[in-house]
């Protein structure tokens, strides 16, 4: 079975045989070392100067952010289950919030943003997701970022990176915290997330709170290479080795090719005749719109052994999301969307004609 899901993705070779090693001892030089490299190595996907990771999925990060962060009031944007979340992590602690709340499918606007701010001078931190998986959108974070910074500088910065980081390279020179998780681009088992902080958040997180997400008890510890907390040994391990590998494969080449990738799909996917859902799509999936998405869904599954996610909520049967993160192979992305155009053609919604691999190849081959 391909897992063709926006997470979690399929775990390559070179990942799957980390976990055929002798396991070692978090209190140990060996896990030191291993714990102190990866650390250094997530530097260059975050761009920021402090890095933590912690045993739980991006939720436990998000969470870990909200807590450490918010003194007054956070303002949150909600196009999305995950832009959702941020509310209901407020509301979980009683910490107050406003909400700028968008269909699945639109960006957040700038002015919104901006105006919000602007009527209260409560709000003290903010949150958004650069990719809002459960509709495949992309918001233009950089830009918000940048203009919250110009109209207070001390608003921390929050975005939700999950499903950005290791994609493409984002600008995080205004954004003061960005989360990332395990099972996205960095193609490994779920449970373990990641926060790049600002020297700004830094100081905002100060002696930190909570007790497991306390984020400065463990960003102390982690820059001594030790946990406060039974750390998820084997999947920092196999991070490391995910991270030398686009290393030698190069960022900019990987972060390249990824786009090239994402391009050529969905020129494959209008070329048979469905539509792409977000205005401003992620690089991290295709989130294509049908009515008929459970059933094309399941042809993939039964006839063609490829699993793709579906939609959430009230997108549930009209969405179908392909992943776009990792390394994917041509062949593997080419036989995805061959079957899905046999797909089409079983249901009678267009007749077979090998367009999707061609199209899909041609938007490759182009410089």
């Amino acid at each position: 079975m391909i897992l063709a899901t926006p997470g979690p993705v399929e775990i390559p070779y070179f990942v799957r045989e980390t976990y055929l090693r002798d396991t070692i001892h978090h209190r140990t030089p060996e896990f030191k070392e291993i714990l102190l490299d990866t650390l250094k190595r997530f530097k260059n996907i975050t761009q920021l100067p402090h890095n933590v990771f912690l045993s739980s999925s991006g939720t436990g990060a998000m969470e870990a952010a909200v807590i450490n962060t918010v003194k007054s009031k956070a303002l949150t944007v909600n196009a999305g289950k995950f832009g959702e979340r941020w509310g209901k992590i407020c509301k979980a602690y009683g910490i107050e919030f406003s909400e700028i709340k968008y269909d699945w499918d639109t960006p957040a606007l700038v002015d919104d943003v901006i105006t919000a701010i602007r009527e209260d001078d409560k709000i003290d931190t903010f949150f958004i997701q650069i990719s809002e998986s459960a509709g495949g959108l992309r918001h233009p974070v950089e830009e918000i970022a940048a203009e919250i910074k110009l109209v207070n500088p001390d608003i921390i910065v929050v975005a939700d990176g999950i499903t950005a980081l290791g994609v493409e390279e984002i600008d995080t020179s205004n954004i003061d915290i960005v989360v990332g998780g395990s099972q996205k681009a960095f193609m490994l088992p779920p449970g373990l997330s990641m926060l790049g902080i600002s020297e700004a958040a830094m100081k905002r997180i100060g002696n930190g709170k909570g007790f497991y997400f306390n984020l400065a008890n463990e960003i102390k510890k982690q820059s001594e290479g030790t946990t406060a907390f039974t750390p998820a040994t084997g999947l920092i391990i196999a991070l490391n080795e995910v991270l030398k590998k686009l290393e030698n494969i190069g960022l900019e080449n990987h972060y390249a090719n990824t786009a090239k990738r994402h391009k050529a799909m969905l020129a494959a996917i209008e070329a048979i005749g469905l539509n792409i859902f977000p205005q401003n799509p992620a690089l991290s999936m295709a989130a294509v719109y049908s009515e008929k998405a459970e059933e094309i869904r399941k042809i993939l599954k039964t006839k063609y052994e490829i699993n793709v996610a579906g939609g959430q909520d009230h997108m549930k049967g009209k969405l179908f999301r392909i992943n776009n993160m990792g390394i994917i192979e041509d062949n593997k992305m080419l036989y995805i969307l061959n079957a899905l155009e046999l797909a089409l053609d079983e249901l009678k919604i267009r007749e077979y004609d090998g367009t999707a691999s061609k199209v899909y190849s041609a938007e490759k081959l182009k410089v």
